[in-house]
């Protein structure tokens, strides 16, 4: 019996739906695949699925009241999403924090950098097979939980700084708690190097997949990471330097193929930077206040409350009227675990903003990931999927 190889053996391709409730989504994104056999031909990414009016619910709150709702963006650097937020609002104010305040905003967006990029490719690995390797992640990302919660009380959600400041100064002892914290991190670090940087388990997971080019990174729109694992050094804090990042020596780590394995290899040397940086920052740190001294925008000292009309006054203002920008518009931003997080601001002059637009991250690097995904095999959307980090919350807002 003789076979006819000249006929057309092509099936139809297979709908797959992954999502939005699947354990490698991160949250919940609906991935529509269509695969020939276990080969991607395309893939169809639906995010909205976690989107929450944030932006509407900003047009009704105000201007401060806004802050807690920045942290629930991205939750695993929110501190950053405070940050740039309030940023924009004081450019609209005219008012410029004091050095110390800027010393100390960097100092923390590094140590939520810190947590975001641990967070990230500990869940990568783990979803590769790795859980070991994910308890050394959370190892050293608990050092950064307990520092955060010794200055804002809080370990993921924050709402630490305030238009023309913060809520209060650092405690007695934060320094060197900080420095203890980068000695065990570096240890871990190292470690963790060991067990992933040249196993070939995980290189045969990681290299060449997930490939993009610098051209469509740029595209797409594409920051952080994400762009840098491409060979683009691109980084908001070097090329817009905010708060205190002139004030500071880093590098900006950069791959080369832009695939899985750079994106871990960039991300991995940002940690080191980020220690860096805090070191830097610690013992530059200025003395003096941490809020600007304009009743305008900032509480008065509780004793004046107490003690005199013109404080009970301004308290009592602040608490029920809170600021009111001048009218125009103002665009704060920040480089965040994945990439630039901005805030376009707009107001008419009252105590609440009359649009309030977010920049997220990721959701340019999801708006690529169909391209991406095509020609890979099932088994590879685990690890790109973990490469891009979407957060929910930042994504779909």
């Amino acid at each position: 019996m003789t076979v006819d190889s000249s006929k057309d053996l092509h099936t139809d391709y297979i709908e797959v739906m992954m999502g939005p409730s699947h354990p490698a989504m991160h949250g919940i994104t609906q991935i529509k695949l269509f695969l020939d056999g276990e080969t991607i031909i395309s893939a169809d990414v639906e995010p909205g699925y976690l989107h929450r009016g944030f932006e509407k619910e900003c047009e009704d709150h105000r201007w401060n009241q806004i802050v807690p709702y920045t942290d629930r963006l991205n939750y695993v650097s929110p501190l950053i999403n405070n940050v740039a937020y309030v940023m924009a609002v004081e450019k609209l104010c005219g008012i410029k924090p004091t050095p110390r305040c800027d010393y100390l905003r960097v100092i923390l967006s590094e140590m939520n950098r810190l947590t975001d990029h641990l967070t990230c490719v500990g869940a990568a690995v783990m979803e590769l097979g790795a859980f070991s390797g994910f308890l050394y992640f959370v190892k050293a990302r608990e050092l950064y939980y307990d520092l955060m919660e010794s200055v804002t009380g809080a370990r993921v959600t924050y709402a630490w700084t305030r238009v023309g400041g913060m809520r209060w100064d650092i405690p007695e002892g934060f320094e060197a708690q900080s420095y203890a914290a980068i000695k065990e991190t570096r240890r871990i670090l190292k470690e963790i190097d060991g067990l992933f940087t040249k196993n070939r388990l995980f290189l045969d997971r990681v290299v060449d997949v997930g490939v993009i080019s610098r051209e469509d990174a740029i595209s797409y729109g594409i920051t952080g990471p994400f762009l840098r694992s491409t060979g683009v050094a691109y980084d908001v804090r070097k090329a817009h330097p905010y708060a205190a990042y002139g004030e500071v020596e880093f590098e900006i780590p950069v791959g080369e193929n832009g695939d899985c394995y750079d994106r871990y290899k960039v991300r991995m040397a940002e940690m080191e930077q980020s220690m860096r940086i805090i070191e830097q920052a610690l013992g530059k740190l200025p003395k003096g206040p941490v809020n600007v001294e304009d009743p305008r925008f900032v509480f008065p000292p509780k004793q004046a409350v107490y003690t005199t009309i013109e404080g009970m006054i301004n308290h009592f203002r602040l608490v029920y009227d809170d600021v009111h920008p001048p009218k125009g518009e103002a665009y704060g931003y920040a480089e965040g675990g994945n990439g630039e997080i901005g805030f376009y601001v707009v107001s008419d002059g009252g105590n609440k903003p009359v649009k309030c637009r977010v920049r997220p991250p990721c959701f340019t690097i999801v708006a690529a990931l169909g391209k991406i995904l095509e020609g890979h095999m099932v088994a590879d959307i685990v690890p790109i999927y973990g490469s891009v980090n979407m957060i929910g919350g930042e994504m779909d807002r």
